[in-house]
């Protein structure tokens, strides 16, 4: 609808015989003594402007409106959170609505709308991929900079600083999702969010940050040496994470499924890892099922849907369609060497492939430090 105000809602009604009520915009009443504490309230006029809706009511009589308009429905499609992260600790508003709608009219019939706005969802209008696109054009921004203000004795938080600031500065919303900067062995914990501590010479930072924009995520991850120059080690894992990365993206195409497609990484996985040194032939050989070998360094997904939220709704059995936006970001850990390594860019699936909408961004070893020592 293009309405940010909280307390709103849609009801889409298209057999309702009354063609005007077909489509209403609910919201909270304007209301002079609380605009002086909580600041401006839409009105109906300027909420018909923004959205595009005519039929405007409030939501203080939204009540005795359904009561009228219920009774010619054939089914009542409720929303409801199913977004397979979701924190059921409490129950979600929706929810609680859905539960009071059943209490008022139990013999209506009632089905889910989730069903249709994740497909609605997933696939991306073409206003969409541009808006994502200057999300990521901000998190590109947000990156190169970083690039030279990192150095040995930099504290986490004063990066996790540098980038709000740079988000902002960009006229992004601001962060969308707490932003990951995880120097040395903290590298390996995949949702620190601690940034507390020192980075140090000889180490590597795995950043994990995107800017959030028009109410779209971007979400990128690079590793990157802390003094600017990769060991030789440092860069023969790098390097395989990079391998992988560019491996998934071959793949990544219509038809496939998120799960045979991270099995078939999981396979490459198995082989990079060998040849690195993390993995033998006898590791390979006591393997089962439903523990891979290669689970050891790397124990995440490689992919999932990005959207309105970092982790967006959509199917992970279903065929990959184009139009869907997935992240690639496979990552190699390894405790006996405190070192944890993440690449990680955004991909939208085209109709024979995909196309990556982070392809400006740095992201071999050599455009690093390169580009750290400028």
């Amino acid at each position: 609808t293009g309405i940010e105000q909280e307390d709103t809602m849609l009801i889409l009604f298209p057999d309702n015989p009354d063609i005007k009520l077909r489509e209403v915009l609910v919201l909270t009443r304007p209301n002079e003594l609380k605009e002086k504490w909580d600041g401006h309230r839409l009105t109906a006029k300027e909420a018909t402007t923004i959205s595009g809706i005519a039929t405007i009511v409030w939501l203080d009589t939204i009540e005795s409106l359904l009561q009228s308009w219920i009774h010619i429905a054939h089914a009542i499609y409720l929303n409801s959170n199913e977004n397979d992260r979701k924190n059921n600790a409490v129950p979600a508003r929706d929810y609680r609505y859905a539960e009071k709608m059943r209490q008022l009219y139990p013999l209506h019939h009632y089905k889910r709308s989730a069903v249709i706005l994740k497909d609605l969802r997933s696939i991306k209008t073409p206003l969409e991929i541009e808006v994502m696109q200057t999300a990521i054009d901000i998190t590109e921004n947000t990156f190169r900079r970083l690039l030279q203000f990192i150095q040995p004795g930099v504290m986490e938080y004063e990066i996790e600083a540098e980038i709000l600031y740079s988000f902002l500065s960009q006229r992004a919303t601001g962060e969308a999702y707490s932003s990951i900067i995880a120097s040395g062995d903290r590298a390996r914990t995949l949702h620190y969010i601690e940034n507390n501590k020192e980075c140090k010479d000889g180490e590597l930072i795995l950043m994990d940050f995107g800017a959030e924009y028009g109410n779209y995520c971007a979400d990128l991850t690079r590793t990157i040496p802390v003094n600017g120059k990769f060991t030789l080690r440092q860069k023969t894992v790098y390097n395989a994470c990079l391998h992988l990365h560019r491996y998934a993206a071959s793949i990544l195409k219509p038809g496939i499924s998120i799960v045979d497609y991270s099995d078939k990484v999981g396979e490459e996985a198995t082989k990079i890892f060998q040849k690195i040194g993390l993995l033998n032939k006898s590791d390979i050989k006591n393997e089962d099922g439903q523990n891979r070998a290669y689970r050891k360094y790397l124990y995440h997904g490689i992919s999932h849907h990005l959207g309105i939220d970092v982790h967006d709704l959509g199917t992970r059995t279903g065929p990959i369609k184009p139009g869907m936006v997935f992240t690639i970001e496979p990552g190699i850990y390894i405790e006996e060497e405190q070192m944890g390594i993440r690449i990680e860019n955004n991909f939208l699936i085209t109709k024979n492939g995909n196309k990556d909408l982070m392809k400006n961004i740095p992201i071999t070893a050599e455009e690093i430090e390169a580009l750290m020592k400028k």
